[in-house]
Parts: C-alpha cells; sequence; structure tokens
C-alpha cells in the first residue's frame, strides 16, 4: 500500500469556498478509481487556506492511473493546482 499526504494552501483565501468545493468533488471521484483505498479531504481548523489530502493506495499502478482519470484531469489539475500551493508527502505508516 502507498500512503500519500498532500498539503495544500490556498494563494487568494477569495478562492477557499470554491477549493473546497472542487476538492469534495475530487474526493467523490477519486474514491471511485480502481486501487484507491482511502481518499480523504481534511480542512484546517487553524488556518482556513489550507487542505490535507490523505490518499491510500493499493500500488504504484492505482497511482499512475488516477493522474490519468477524470478526477485528477478534470478538476484537480486544471481547477486546483494553478490556485494552491501543494506539498505531497508520501509517507511510511507507523503504528
Amino acid at each position: 500500500m502507498i500512503y500519500i499526504n498532500v498539503v495544500l494552501t490556498v494563494k487568494d483565501s477569495g478562492d477557499v469556498a470554491e477549493i473546497q468545493n472542487l476538492l469534495s468533488e475530487q474526493g467523490r471521484l477519486s474514491r471511485q478509481e480502481p486501487g484507491c483505498l482511502r481518499f480523504e479531504v481534511y480542512h484546517s481548523q487553524t488556518d482556513p487556506r489550507v487542505f490535507l489530502l490523505n490518499e491510500h493506495w493499493s500500488d504504484q499502478a492505482a497511482i499512475d492511473a488516477h493522474s490519468k482519470a477524470t478526477a485528477y484531469t478534470t478538476i484537480y489539475q486544471p481547477k486546483v493546482l494553478p490556485r494552491v500551493d501543494r506539498v505531497p508527502h508520501p509517507s511510511d505508516l507507523v503504528g
């Protein structure tokens, strides 16, 4: 299993509500993809511009397919990424 946490910081605070809606839809679609075991979107309680994506994928092939799927190509890449700073954290599960 592959774990990925991604911290997204919205560049313009006026975009927060729209980014939240886009990420919600992206999460819904991503959870339907083969190999997606978990795709959760969190919104920070301390900084309204910050979102956290928590993704669990079965293997690298599932991640590769995700990057070509509808959620990524029609929502995340064109509508979210240009409006956020993104810091990915591929992670190991501890405990």
